[in-house]
């Protein structure tokens, strides 16, 4: 049976709560980005990596030492779906962007990406995470209403879970 391993990087929780939820759906487990190895990515076929959006649509701090280890990794082969998480209404023009480094980073390993969104489904302005009308990952608003979150992660899911 094929493992999966959510990583997160969450400053107020709401990244870590949405990862809970997903690890939960999905029956994966899970880990803040901090706490990941190489040799821990190693023992896993699949990933989903989560990442709320901070200032100018950057991913949250505990990934950039995260990336540095993605890049070590060998990842070819291995499943990822991504999940990012902002807020539509105060940070339109830069909603979820944070999902766009993993993204890049994933892209070059050799992964296979999972499990993009239609972006028309969002209300927002802009998007670095928005490639060809859709998110690279499940785009989740902080902000909204719990009901909203919960059909669009269970959504996401289904799209995906023939790839994990």
């Amino acid at each position: 049976m094929k493992k999966t391993l959510v990583v997160f990087g969450s400053s107020t929780g709401n990244c870590q709560s949405f990862a809970e939820i997903i690890a939960q759906k999905i029956k994966a487990d899970i880990v803040d980005v901090n706490d990941i190895s190489i040799d821990k990515l190693a023992e896993y076929d699949n990933f989903v990596f989560g990442t709320s959006t901070w200032g100018a649509g950057e991913m949250q701090d505990d990934w950039y030492d995260g990336i540095g280890k993605l890049k070590d990794a060998d990842l070819s082969g291995k499943t990822v779906a991504l999940f990012g998480c902002g807020d539509a209404d105060s940070y339109s023009d830069t909603f979820c962007g944070g999902m766009r480094e993993i993204y890049d980073t994933v892209k070059d390993s050799g992964a296979n990406i999972v499990g993009g969104v239609d972006a028309s489904e969002y209300t927002f302005d802009d998007s670095e995470s928005v490639i060809d009308g859709k998110f690279v990952g499940l785009a989740l608003d902080a902000n909204e209403n719990e009901a909203k979150s919960e059909e669009r992660i269970d959504k996401w899911i289904q799209s995906i879970s023939n790839s994990l």
